[in-house]
């Protein structure tokens, strides 16, 4: 299972390490990559759900406005 998530609030490379800690936390997730640029995450594993990547990402102080299968 993979999920793209756009992700509001980032700026520098330490907010990357905040939304990827906060998501590989999440039960479920394997993997996480986080780029800046793009301002997008790639989740990868198995029964994780969107409310839950996002309240993650909302404890670590910042909001996932969209998400794609």
């Amino acid at each position: 299972m993979r999920k793209l998530l756009q992700i509001e609030g980032m700026s520098c490379g330490h907010c990357v390490m905040h939304v990827k800690s906060a998501l590989e936390g999440v039960a479920g997730v394997a993997k996480a990559e986080v780029d800046l640029v793009k301002k997008s995450a790639m989740v990868e594993g198995e029964g994780f759900d969107l409310p839950a990547l996002s309240a993650a990402v909302a404890e670590a102080g910042y909001k996932v406005v969209s998400s794609l299968p």
